[in-house]
């Protein structure tokens, strides 16, 4: 018997690849990071000129073309977004461009009309921002205003990068607490002194330079006693000739059991440079009588020990909008910092030197960790030549918004 076979044949059709697409959204992604990435360089050139503001930088594009540029100059005039438009031959140029943003534009009435008003008045059709301001008046609010404008905009872009530059500002506004830098120079062997506790000088000439940067974008030094009584220190800002300065940091004290000699350099000098007395109450009033005739200012803080003094002064510098401190001296500050695990950065400059002996101090004093596994962690940041000295610039591992 014949069998027959039914044979069946069928046609699927391919799903259809836009392949022009895609290959229009990699260009504008790469072309998105590029120019993001020149919006949060011109941001870092407001570093301690805008705080208690954020950094921030804006590029103006149009046709693939940088049209304009600007960044958050100084604290009280103009955001970078308005910086940007103000740099256009005419504001008409940016109608149809594209605004690169490195943190979101404020919809709020500050010392300054809001950025998203600047923005919409312009006639800007795409904006384009690294990341959302978690700033309580912002907070979403200017995405909302702009979206609702009809503008198009893109959140996201390069966001690690930004959250990196805007760290102390985001540190601050999160945890109301400034962000803490701790400085230190020591020898190749890791000492800050020698054994009969003479450290001048561990590093040259352009490092000291270099510290005297750091100080004219802070808005405070922070030294404890023992620095003051074998330092007798000014705490000044002395830049390169030709330098501007950006600004006076308070230099601030913070006093456990004693105070400041009324004849030390700090109070002596305390009518021309702030100078902050944060005492505990282990201080006796009668210690303070003479320094209230003085131009220092004296703040009581509710705490006794070493971790609660350093707790509430951070407290009490970020009430005053401190978003930048640093930490200057010898190991036990350092030691009272890293205890309560509030320091961020850290500014380590080597010295070609060896000191030796196990009795000459190194940067960290304290009882320290017991095992590997509980040491603070960092990592590098940066690393740089001044002459023979070398500084690495180290930041938390871990998330410093804590």
């Amino acid at each position: 018997m014949e069998q027959s076979c039914l044979v069946l044949s069928f046609s699927i059709d391919p799903v259809p690849v836009n392949l022009s697409v895609e290959k229009d959204n990699e260009i504008r992604f790469e072309q998105d990071r590029e120019f993001m990435k020149l919006a949060i360089d011109l941001a870092k050139h407001g570093e301690g000129s805008v705080e208690p503001n954020p950094m921030v930088g804006c590029v103006l594009v149009r046709d693939g073309k940088v049209i304009g540029r600007g960044f958050h100059r100084v604290f009280g005039g103009p955001h970078a977004e308005v910086d940007a438009i103000m740099s256009l031959a005419s504001q008409d140029h940016a109608r149809g461009s594209t605004a690169y943003v490195s943190l979101e534009p404020c919809c709020h009435q500050g010392k300054t009309p809001p950025c998203t008003r600047a923005l919409i008045a312009s006639g800007v059709s795409r904006v384009v921002i690294a990341m959302k301001d978690p700033f309580a008046k912002v907070d979403g609010g200017g995405i909302s205003e702009l979206t609702d404008h009809g503008i198009d905009v893109s959140v996201g872009v390069m966001e690690s990068e930004a959250t990196q530059l805007l760290a102390p500002y985001l540190k601050r506004i999160r945890t109301g607490i400034p962000w803490v830098i701790a400085k230190w120079a020591m020898t190749m062997d890791g000492k800050i002194a020698t054994v009969d506790r003479q450290s001048k000088w561990i590093t040259g000439d352009n490092s000291r330079a270099e510290v005297h940067r750091l100080r004219n974008r802070v808005d405070a030094v922070i030294v404890g006693m023992g620095t003051v009584e074998a330092d007798d220190p000014q705490l000044t800002t002395r830049l390169p000739e030709g330098e501007a300065p950006k600004r006076t940091a308070v230099r601030v004290v913070l006093c456990h059991h004693r105070v400041p000699s009324i004849d030390s350099k700090l109070i002596q000098t305390a009518n021309q440079t702030a100078t902050l007395l944060l005492v505990s109450r282990a201080v006796p009033t009668s210690m303070l009588e003479d320094l209230h005739a003085t131009a220092v200012e004296i703040v009581q803080l509710d705490a006794e020990n070493r971790n609660e003094i350093v707790i509430a002064a951070l407290q009490h510098l970020g009430e005053r909008g401190f978003t930048n401190v640093m930490i200057e001296g010898g190991g036990e500050i350092f030691s009272s910092f890293f205890s309560v695990d509030q320091i961020d950065e850290a500014h380590v400059f080597v010295g070609p030197k060896a000191f030796g002996s196990a009795a000459a101090p190194g940067p960290i004093s304290g009882d320290g960790v017991k095992e590997v596994a509980q040491a603070w962690q960092f990592t590098v940041a940066d690393v740089r030549q001044f002459d023979d000295d070398v500084r690495i610039i180290y930041r938390r591992k871990s998330d410093p918004l804590r």
